[in-house]
């Protein structure tokens, strides 16, 4: 399958995707498969250069959340469409490795802050024994 192929494929594909969206029934309007794709890929794109490039980690875990959603987004358009599992399977895991980090950072940080706090609640920094 070559790249022009490829391109042609999944705009069509998009135009199954664009007709499941979660919103569009509840708020009755049609969303077109053009800017759907082009919101999605613009947005993973945002979001993949924050996270690599930016290091500030609001900024990144703010990135990471909007990836997290994003891929949850993915898997529930191939399952709504009625794709096999391994159209999926892409989905799922870079959902897991995102939450993944989530959780470590969370622990992370959760450990600085605690060892702040014992530091401060010694008065002078240093552990006693």
């Amino acid at each position: 399958m070559n790249l022009q192929s490829y391109c042609l494929f999944q705009r069509k594909e998009y135009v199954r995707y664009a007709k499941v969206f979660p919103l569009t029934e509840t708020l009755d309007f049609k969303l077109p498969s053009k800017w759907y794709r082009r919101a999605v890929g613009g947005l993973e794109i945002l979001f993949g250069l924050a996270l690599a490039a930016i290091p500030s980690h609001k900024i990144k875990n703010t990135a990471n959340i909007g990836l997290v959603l994003l891929m949850i987004l993915a898997a529930y358009s191939h399952v709504m469409v009625g794709d096999p599992f391994d159209r999926c399977a892409p989905a799922l895991v870079f959902f897991f490795m995102l939450s993944g980090r989530l959780v470590v950072w969370y622990q992370i940080s959760r450990r600085e802050e605690m060892e702040r706090a014992a530091a401060t609640q010694n008065g002078n920094g240093l552990k006693r024994e």
